[in-house]
């Protein structure tokens, strides 16, 4: 979800062109399928579509290719840690770090409440934008 979701607010700031945003997996239960469909229609009540997005591993190499690695709870930065070989250059991130309230983006996986992981991630890429903005990253 949080690929679609950062995809439209930076595309409302007008700000497409600066980045370059991608949707990895840290594990691989999910490699191949499509977007889950009630995140498809959690996507889709907020007028986001996801058609012909799958499931694509996290490879050593994304660390290199990017200035943010950005996981959505404890096990992915876990995760993303192993695959990248650690995170010399303080590139791994946490998406609700960027917020007062930190923590983890609820697991829809566990609690089946999509729209709570919409509200999280919503929350931490409009305070990641933020950020960016203060910290003259997007000038």
């Amino acid at each position: 979800m949080a690929e679609f979701i950062f995809k439209d607010m930076v595309r409302k700031r007008g700000l497409s062109d600066r980045f370059e945003i991608a949707s990895r997996a840290t594990s691989t239960e999910e490699i191949g399928n499509p977007v889950y469909p009630p995140a498809r229609r959690e996507l889709a009540k907020h007028g986001l579509g996801c058609e012909g997005k799958y499931a694509v591993q996290m490879r050593r190499s994304d660390y290199d290719k990017y200035d943010y690695l950005i996981g959505m709870d404890s096990a992915n930065i876990r995760n993303m840690h192993r695959i990248a070989g650690g995170d010399p250059d303080g590139k791994i991130y946490k998406l609700l770090s960027f917020t007062a309230r930190g923590g983890d983006v609820a697991d829809p996986w566990y609690t089946d409440r999509f729209e709570i992981s919409y509200r999280d991630i919503s929350e931490g890429c409009t305070a990641f934008l933020d950020c960016l903005e203060r910290e003259g990253k997007l000038k």
